[in-house]
C-alpha cells in the first residue's frame, strides 16, 4: 500500500516531532555546549510545535527563529537553552520572564522553576501563549498583559529574571525585583543592532555584580525603561537591508588603482616596501585560518622586510610556548629546547603546514649567517596555552631559584586539575563550582617580575620566556574563565594580551627593533572599521594603530573562492573545503568582478593616501566582509562568516587573489631524520 504523500506545513506524527527533538538537543544544543542536565531534559520534553502556527510546525526543531505574528519571532532553541543555563537554576525557583512571545521559552522554565511569571507587551501574543500554554497543561506558568521593564512587582522577589528582547541598559525596576543572589540575564546594547548578554547578579540590597557573556541580537525591548515604541531605529535590519550589489564601474577603478601580479615569487614588493616606509609594526593579515596563498604572500613580504628594511621581530596568532619552540630552532639557540612538540593541539594544520615549514627552514638559514644578537626571533603573541606555559615557568625557576619553584608549584596547584583542559576550568569557575584561581596565578608573575633584574643578569632570553610565560598563565586563567559564554570580554582579552606581548618584546629587543606580526584580518584590520566596534570589541590592529600612528600598517588579504583547510566544529578533524564565490555586496565579489573583467586575478590595493578620492569614497561605502576562521560553515556562510566593514578605515593595504586553495598539513612520516632540536617534532 503506498503511503499518502505528506503535504507542505501538515503535522508530523507526534513519534516524528519526538525524534526531531532529541536529534535537535543533541545536535544544536548538547553538541554546542550546553551542559546543564535540567536546561538539557527540558528542551528534550516541550513540544515546540505546539506554539508555532500550522504551517511552520514541520520546522519546529530546525535551529532557527521563527515568525508568530506582531513582527515578533520564537527564539532559536539554542539561544533559550543558553539563556535558561545562564540563570543558574537549581530546580523550584521562581522565575520572572519578559517577553512571553509564543510561550514557549515560558515552558521550557515550567519544567525547571517552582513558579514562572511572564510578562507580554502585545496583547495577542499574552493572550495566545496563555491559552497554549494552559493546553498543555503547564499550570505553573502565570501570564500577564503589561510592559515587560516594569517586571510583575506583585510576585517579587524573583530567583532568576530571563529578558527576551534587547535593551539600552539594565532596567533597574528590573534589578530591584531580584532575591539577593538572584540572577538576571538580559540582552544591553546603545545599538539595538548589537548587543551584549549580560548576567546581573545580585549581591546584597545596594550592590550587583555583572557579567558579559554573549554577543547577540535580540529584538527591541519597548517600554518605559526601554526603547521608545516610536524610535526610528529600534529594529534590527532584515537582510534586505544590506548595501546592495556594487557595479562594474567601481570594479574598473579598483583594478586601475591597484598593483597586478602574476605569482607571488614574481610580485613586484618595491612599491609595497616604500609606503611601509619607516613602519616600526607591519601587520600582515589572512582571511581564513587555512589558504596557502596568504601564508606564502605574508612569507615573502617578511623575508622582504627582513633583508630590505631590517625586521627582527616576528609575532604570530600562536602560543608562546609553541613559538618558542621555533624561535630555539631558527635562531640556532644553545640552551636545550623544550621537551614538547610545537603547535600540536587543534588546529594543527594552521602553523603545521607545508608553507610555514618552508619560512622557518629559510629563517633558520638566514639566521645561520648572523651573530647571534642580530639574529630574528620568532614569538607567539596568543593567550590559549595553559599546560605549557606552567611547564616552562615551574622549569626555569628550578633552574635559576628553586625556593621560588616550590612557591610556583603551590601556587599552580589551583589549577593543576584542569590544564590539560582549561575550557572545562573556565565553566566550572563560572558556575562556582570550583573557585577562581586568579589571585594565585596573579601573584606568581608578580613575584617574577619582581625579580626582574636577578633573573635577567642570569640569562635575559630565558628570562623573557619565563616571564612571557607567566603572563600568560595569568591572563589565560582569566580568558577561560570568561571564555565559555563566548564574550567581547574574552575576544577584548585575548588582543589585549596579544598587544602587550607585542610591546614587550618591541621593548625587549631595543628602540630600534622592528616587528611583523601573523594573524587574522579580524585581529588585525582596524576594529573601529568594522560592526565589531558596535559590540564594544576592539582588537591588536587598533591597538597599534592608536600606539604607533602611521608607525603600523595593516595589510589584508581577501579571495573568492577555492578551497581551504578548516573544521566543521571546534576540535574536529581537518577537512579540505570548498569556499563559496563571494556573495553579491561584498568587496570580495567587487574584487572578483573586476578580476574577472580585466583578467588580473591577483592584485595588491594600496587603500593609503595615494589612492583616489573617487575610488575611496566607493570604498568607503560599508559592505560585507568574508571571515573564515578554522571552523567554515558555507551552509551558513551569510550568518557565519560575513560582516559589516569600511575596506579603507580596516586596512592600509589589501592583497587579493581571485582563487586560492587550501594549505598543505606535513605528516609525521615526512619529518622523520629531522635533528632533535626540530620544533614540529615527529
Amino acid at each position: 500500500m503506498n503511503a499518502e504523500r505528506r503535504q507542505p506545513g501538515a503535522a508530523l506524527p507526534e513519534r516524528d516531532y519526538g525524534k526531531l527533538r532529541q536529534s535537535m538537543v543533541q545536535d544544536h544544543i548538547a553538541a554546542r555546549g550546553v551542559r546543564d542536565r535540567l536546561v538539557l531534559e527540558a528542551m528534550g520534553t516541550v513540544p515546540r510545535e505546539v506554539f508555532l502556527p500550522g504551517h511552520l510546525r514541520e520546522f519546529a526543531y530546525e535551529d532557527t527563529p521563527l515568525p508568530i505574528g506582531g513582527g515578533q519571532t520564537i527564539s532559536q532553541p539554542y539561544i533559550v537553552a543558553f539563556m535558561v543555563e545562564a540563570l543558574a537554576l537549581r530546580g523550584g525557583d521562581k522565575v520572572l520572564e519578559i517577553g512571553a512571545g509564543s510561550g514557549y521559552a515560558a515552558a521550557i522554565l515550567s519544567r525547571i522553576a517552582g513558579e514562572v511569571y511572564t510578562v507580554e507587551r502585545l496583547g495577542e501574543l499574552a493572550a495566545k501563549a496563555s491559552e497554549k500554554l494552559a493546553d498543555v497543561g503547564y499550570d505553573n506558568v502565570h501570564v500577564l498583559h503589561g510592559d515587560g521593564t516594569q517586571g510583575w512587582p506583585e510576585y517579587a522577589p524573583y530567583d532568576a529574571i530571563i529578558v527576551a528582547a534587547g535593551g539600552p541598559e539594565v532596567p533597574k525596576t528590573l534589578k530591584a525585583q531580584l532575591k539577593v543572589g538572584g540572577r538576571l540575564v538580559i540582552p544591553v546594547g546603545s545599538d539595538p543592532r548589537a548587543q551584549e548578554l549580560v548576567r546581573v547578579t545580585r549581591v546584597s540590597e545596594t550592590d550587583y555584580k555583572t557579567e558579559d557573556i554573549a554577543d547577540v541580537r535580540f529584538v527591541p525591548l519597548v517600554g518605559e525603561e526601554g526603547w521608545s515604541p516610536e524610535g526610528p531605529d529600534t529594529a534590527p535590519p532584515p537582510p534586505a537591508a544590506r548595501p546592495a550589489r556594487t557595479g562594474d564601474a567601481l570594479a574598473g577603478h579598483v583594478i586601475a588603482a591597484a598593483q597586478p601580479f602574476d605569482s607571488i615569487e614574481d610580485a613586484d614588493l618595491g612599491p609595497l616596501l616604500q609606503r611601509i616606509g619607516d613602519a616600526r609594526v607591519v601587520l600582515l593579515g589572512e582571511a581564513t585560518h587555512g589558504t596557502s596563498e596568504f601564508y606564502r604572500m605574508r612569507a615573502r613580504i617578511t623575508r622582504a622586510l627582513i633583508e630590505r628594511k631590517g625586521f627582527r621581530v616576528i609575532g604570530i596568532e600562536g602560543d608562546w610556548p609553541d613559538a618558542a619552540r621555533v624561535d630555539h630552532y631558527v635562531r640556532h639557540a644553545e640552551f636545550p629546547p623544550s621537551e614538547w612538540t610545537a603547535f600540536a593541539r587543534f588546529p594543527t594544520w594552521m602553523w603545521r603546514n607545508e608553507e610555514v615549514r618552508a619560512f622557518v627552514d629559510w629563517l633558520r638559514a638566514y639566521n645561520g649567517e648572523l651573530p647571534q644578537p642580530e639574529r630574528v626571533a620568532f614569538h607567539g603573541l596568543d593567550l590559549y596555552s595553559l599546560y605549557n606555559s606552567m611547564r616552562s615557568v615551574l622549569a626555569y625557576l628550578e633552574d635559576v631559584d628553586p625556593d621560588s619553584a616550590v612557591v610556583a608549584r603551590a601556587r599552580y596547584g589551583c589549577l593543576t586539575p584542569w590544564q590539560m583542559d582549561p575550557a572545562t576550568y573556565g565553566r566550572a569557575a563560572l558556575t562556582g563550582a570550583y573557585r577562581s584561581c586568579e589571585e594565585d596565578v596573579v601573584h606568581m608573575l608578580h613575584s617574577i617580575l619582581e625579580k626582574h633584574r636577578e633573573y635577567a643578569l642570569h640569562d635575559g632570553e630565558r628570562f623573557l620566556d619565563a616571564a612571557q610565560n607567566a603572563r600568560l598563565v595569568a591572563n589565560a586563567e582569566r580568558y577561560y574563565r570568561i571564555m565559555y559564554y563566548g564574550s567581547r570580554a574574552s575576544w577584548n582579552l585575548r588582543d589585549s594580551h596579544m598587544f602587550e606581548t607585542l610591546k614587550t618584546l618591541l621593548q625587549f629587543y631595543g628602540p630600534a627593533s622592528k616587528a611583523v606580526v601573523w594573524a587574522h584580518n579580524s585581529h588585525i584590520g582596524d576594529a573601529r572599521a568594522t560592526e565589531m566596534s558596535k559590540r564594544g570589541e576592539y582588537n591588536i590592529g587598533q591597538l597599534c594603530r592608536n600606539a604607533f600612528g602611521r608607525g603600523a600598517v595593516l595589510v589584508g588579504f581577501g579571495t573568492d573562492h577555492g578551497t581551504v583547510a578548516a573544521a566543521s566544529d571546534w576540535d574536529g578533524p581537518m577537512e579540505l573545503k570548498s569556499v563559496r564565490p563571494a556573495i553579491a555586496g561584498s568587496y570580495e565579489r567587487l574584487c572578483h568582478t573586476g578580476s574577472q573583467a580585466s583578467g588580473a586575478t591577483r592584485f595588491i590595493l594600496p587603500l593609503g593616501p595615494a589612492l583616489s578620492e573617487a575610488v575611496r569614497s566607493g570604498l568607503e561605502k560599508p559592505r560585507l566582509e568574508r571571515a573564515i576562521g578554522v571552523i567554515y560553515r558555507p551552509e551558513t556562510e551569510l550568518a557565519s562568516h560575513y560582516f559589516q566593514a569600511v575596506l579603507p578605515r580596516q586596512f592600509d593595504e589589501y592583497i587579493w587573489f581571485d582563487e586560492s586553495r587550501a594549505v598543505t598539513p606535513f605528516e609525521t612520516k615526512q619529518l622523520e631524520g629531522l635533528p632533535d632540536t626540530y620544533p614540529f617534532g615527529v
